[in-house]
């Protein structure tokens, strides 16, 4: 299970680099949304698939547990992301309606291209 997670995390770093290398700042700021999704597979895989464990102690039993750091992590990750691609998505609206353009190289004055 672990591994079909890793490949899947790997084609979502692989989409999101190619859509980085993009001219269009909404591709950009899609890909970095998927960057930061590949990033949250990565954590809850490295801290392990557990099955047929409560995240929990107590009760008095002495069992094996799930370490439920990973998934405070993931949620806090999970809330910074969406607040920074809002913050992005917001910041080109602007820049769209200043610029009329969301090409970044005619943002930068290229005609050529």
């Amino acid at each position: 299970m672990e591994t079909m997670i890793i490949i899947l995390a790997g084609i979502l770093i692989s989409v999101a680099t190619y859509l980085l290398l993009s001219r269009n700042v909404l591709r950009i700021i899609l890909g970095t949304a998927i960057l930061s999704h590949a990033a949250h597979l990565i954590i809850m895989t490295m801290g392990g698939l557990e099955r047929e464990n409560v995240p929990l102690i107590g009760g008095g039993q002495k069992g094996p547990y799930t370490d439920a750091l990973p998934q405070a992590l993931i949620l806090t990750s999970i809330v910074i992301s969406f607040a920074v691609t809002a913050l992005l998505l917001v910041l080109a609206y602007r820049v769209y309606r200043t610029v009329h353009t969301d090409s970044l190289y005619k943002m930068r004055g290229f005609d050529d291209e």
